[in-house]
């Protein structure tokens, strides 16, 4: 049976909010929940991009369930591998367990802000080929000096260990990220719905692993107002990770995203109430082997709803998949 987890959007909330919405959907009965982690929003008109880190901590406190995950972090440019392995082990124990670190090449809009460049993507996924190892040497515990291509750690070790050190997930895109993710990864993490993912990861050793996808969805009694929802803030979500990670800005997305439709938008995100439509959406990643689907609803300011809709009647409907 499918696992259908809830995500904390950064770009479109606060901080408390964010803690306050996860709340809500271990409540609902969410089996788990994930994090985007931003320094921009897509689109200016989201409004928002707090630490996903701190977040995470303040949610691994006021829940006691909901496993937690990274959707994705970036090891490699805003944060060096070694932090990102000191942050996970920390959530991890703050969670009693119940974290996992999901990893990613990354997007310029989040790492321009330190000025480095952006490299091609050939140099974009040996950082993070490197960079899995570096944190996975940390994982393994004692003192770790490494001096690769990409990176060096001096001296390094973590001193708060946890028991077993969170699986780690890494995004794939293509056939070279999914090399990577299956000889590498505990799980796969896609944001799209296809079958040649699954079998490539499979093929390079992922066979057996868990395969995460997330699918943004708008939940609204009025479909109109779910539709104009989704378009204002969401009409991005299918430009496809050749053009999302490579446009610097929110102005660029914006730009990027002007001829999309709103009928492109209903064709990629389920709008309404009807059940039936948020199942057939969700459907789609079972049929491509996938075995969890985490959901983004559209919106900050609509979670409440869709947190009760979810529990009494659209969960109930996905546990048959």
């Amino acid at each position: 049976m499918v696992q259908i987890g809830y995500t904390m959007m950064c770009e479109q909330a606060g901080p408390r909010e964010l803690v306050e919405h996860v709340v809500g959907a271990e409540q609902a009965g969410f089996d788990f929940s994930v994090i985007s982690d931003h320094y921009f929003p897509w689109l200016a008109v989201q409004g928002h991009s707090p630490n996903a880190w701190a977040v995470l901590g303040a949610a691994a406190q006021a829940t006691s369930r909901i496993p937690l995950m990274t959707f994705v972090t970036c090891p490699t440019t805003r944060y060096h591998p070694a932090v990102v392995a000191q942050q996970a082990a920390t959530v991890q124990l703050l969670s009693e367990g119940r974290f996992r670190l999901g990893l990613g090449s990354g997007e310029n809009l989040n790492e321009h802000v330190v000025g480095w460049g952006w490299p091609a993507v050939d140099v974009r996924q040996e950082r993070l080929q490197e960079a899995v190892q570096v944190i996975r040497a940390l994982f393994a515990g004692g003192t770790v000096n490494h001096h690769g291509a990409h990176f060096d750690v001096e001296h390094a070790k973590l001193w708060d260990l946890p028991s077993p050190p969170p699986p780690i997930g890494i995004a794939v895109s293509g056939e070279r990220s999914c090399r990577i993710a299956g000889g590498l990864g505990d799980l796969l993490i896609a944001t799209e719905p296809k079958k040649e993912l699954v079998e490539a990861f499979d093929r390079f050793g992922g066979a057996g692993k868990p395969r995460i996808g997330q699918l943004a969805v708008c939940y609204d009694p009025d479909r109109d107002a779910a539709i104009e929802r989704a378009y204002a803030q969401f009409r991005w979500f299918g430009l496809g990770w050749r053009v999302l990670a490579e446009l610097p800005h929110e102005v660029s997305f914006a730009a990027a995203s002007r001829f999309v439709t709103k009928d492109d938008v209903v064709q990629a995100i389920p709008c309404g109430s009807r059940v039936e439509d948020f199942v057939a959406a969700v459907r789609q990643f079972t049929e491509a082997g996938f075995t969890e689907v985490a959901l983004v609803q559209v919106g900050g300011d609509h979670q409440s709803g869709y947190l009760r809709w979810a529990a009494e009647e659209l969960l109930p409907a996905l546990r048959g998949l």
